[in-house]
């Protein structure tokens, strides 16, 4: 998703910033849902064109872009249906408030590997290396992205990519950063669908876990291999038969 400048807090420039897939899913349903109109009739069945404001307020019966007071607003609702605020705040203010959700965006790629200059210029924030991530292109950022694996829906069940990232902690690595390297060192692949990114990470998270055991495998196999000699016996060595047989050169 490109943010013209002018859309912006500060107007200084543009940047480009992902949705996920998650995000795509419940996007298209909100829309669909707008096609067809809201059950309570509150909002008329209307098809959306490309100056329609994507998310439109539902208390006015035409298509009205969200003011920030509202934006705000809905938000504060939803947080209160999820039992993550009460309706009164402890405080002078509230511990979660709009803002807080570009927070939770920046700690969870940060948490996820992604390098703190991308996480930065996703967000439209204003840094030095801005001109030098913009000419990497946007496939090149999407592949970062999609490789942090992003995502806020609860896992009903352990996926082979989460299981297979489990083993590669117990090996002492962290996957999150393998992805990430991964998505740095093939800039220009594009993604198609969500199959091929799960896919393509399985293919990466085997190959470095391989790469792992084969190193661990040779930094041991001197080791063993010394230990394999004493136990056979090497060149002038006496040894004690069992039995009470008398002791032989070798």
């Amino acid at each position: 998703m490109h943010v013209e400048a002018e859309m912006t807090k500060g107007k200084y420039h543009d940047y480009d910033t992902f949705l996920s897939q998650e995000t795509a899913e419940n996007l298209r349903a909100y829309l669909e849902i707008r096609r067809k109109g809201s059950p309570t009739e509150r909002t008329p069945p209307k098809n959306s064109h490309d100056e329609s404001p994507l998310i439109r307020d539902d208390y006015c019966r035409h298509p009205k872009v969200l003011s920030p007071g509202r934006l705000h607003h809905i938000v504060h609702n939803l947080y209160i249906k999820a039992g993550l605020i009460t309706k009164k705040p402890l405080g002078r203010r509230y511990d979660l408030r709009a803002h807080s959700i570009r927070k939770f965006y920046r700690t969870q790629m940060a948490a996820l590997g992604v390098d703190r200059d991308y996480i930065e210029y996703m967000m439209g924030h204003t840094i030095s290396t801005y001109h030098d991530i913009k000419m990497k292109g946007i496939e090149y950022l999407r592949g970062i992205y999609l490789s942090s694996g992003l995502s806020i829906r609860p896992k009903t069940r352990i996926s082979k990519i989460d299981a297979l990232k489990e083993i590669i902690r117990a090996w002492g690595l962290n996957p999150e950063e393998i992805l990430t390297k991964e998505a740095l060192v093939q800039p220009h692949r594009t993604v198609i669908d969500q199959s091929q990114l799960e896919q393509g990470q399985l293919a990466q998270l085997t190959t470095a876990l391989r790469q792992q055991m084969l190193k661990e495998i040779r930094e041991n196999q001197p080791q063993k291999s010394m230990n394999c000699c004493l136990s056979s016996g090497s060149p002038g060595e006496i040894r004690t038969l069992v039995g009470g047989s008398r002791a032989h050169y070798v």
